[in-house]
């Protein structure tokens, strides 16, 4: 009796090809980790602009395809990586995110449904070593998956966030986002974030002033710790609800010394 011969997996369609495409700079402590993450993928392009570790030759050992890139702004950056991807699918992820299994399933079904051209995927955050549930971070949609040729990603310099020219759908499967593993990133990513968006506010033709900056902190606080059951995210609850505080503040008096520089006074003679 002759044995059966298992049947040899045939090619993805190329209608239901997957580019993840990443944009990263020293992120070597992240970026095998993601890589690995995405293995099912059929591309994953690595844009590296510039880093000072060993990024590069982590991603490419991982079975990455690295690109040594400029850096235009986040927006950009993706937009860059998703024509550079040769999928008819792209799905963009950040190094600290990590796909799980049954998000692994759900993608992979997805791109082979004809009802949608984009998808969002609910992340699951994590602050100073938890996940949070509450808080406003859950169940945090964002839209990650969409048809190549209809999806880009728009310019802010804080906030871009994909677009897709298309039907939108909701995956359910979470995205792991390892957003801030330590009291060190927090502190980075408040100057950094706030930064950010308060250019993305002055580019709008926003003003601020003191009186603002305290109105929106303690509304921030408010909305994240009350009204979005911050406190049942315990104790980093509360520090999420402080951090939200802090990074509203100084984003308003950052738009306000951007619209009005502090002038050097006088020296008292």
């Amino acid at each position: 009796m002759t044995a059966a011969v298992p049947a040899t997996p045939s090619a993805p369609s190329p209608e239901h090809t997957l580019t993840v495409v990443i944009v990263a700079k020293n992120e070597a402590r992240n970026i095998a980790e993601c890589v690995a993450s995405a293995s099912f993928a059929d591309e994953i392009v690595v844009l590296d602009s510039g880093s000072s570790d060993r990024t590069a030759a982590l991603a490419a050992a991982a079975g990455a395809k690295v690109v040594q890139t400029d850096w235009p702004g986040y927006g950009p950056q993706v937009a860059r990586g998703f024509r550079l991807a040769t999928s008819t699918w792209v799905l963009s992820l950040d190094a600290d995110e990590r796909i799980t299994d049954a998000l692994r399933t759900e993608v992979l079904g997805a791109i082979r449904s004809p009802d949608f051209d984009g998808y969002r995927i609910p992340r699951l955050s994590e602050f100073c070593g938890r996940f949070i549930h509450h808080s406003g971070w859950r169940p945090d949609h964002t839209l990650r998956l969409g048809r190549r040729q209809l999806a880009d990603f728009t310019g802010h310099f804080l906030h871009a966030h994909m677009t897709v020219d298309g039907r939108i759908g909701e995956l359910r499967a979470d995205l792991i986002h390892f957003s801030y593993p330590d009291i060190h990133d927090v502190l980075e990513k408040l100057d950094r974030y706030s930064t950010g968006n308060a250019r993305d506010m002055a580019a709008a033709g926003k003003t601020a002033g003191v009186g603002k900056a305290v109105m929106h902190g303690f509304f921030a606080f408010v909305r994240t710790y009350v009204l979005r059951l911050g406190f049942l995210d315990g104790s980093h609850g509360l520090m999420l609800a402080i951090y939200n505080a802090e990074y509203t503040y100084y984003k308003y008096i950052k738009l306000m010394f951007m619209k009005s520089p502090p002038q050097r006074p006088e020296f008292p003679a």
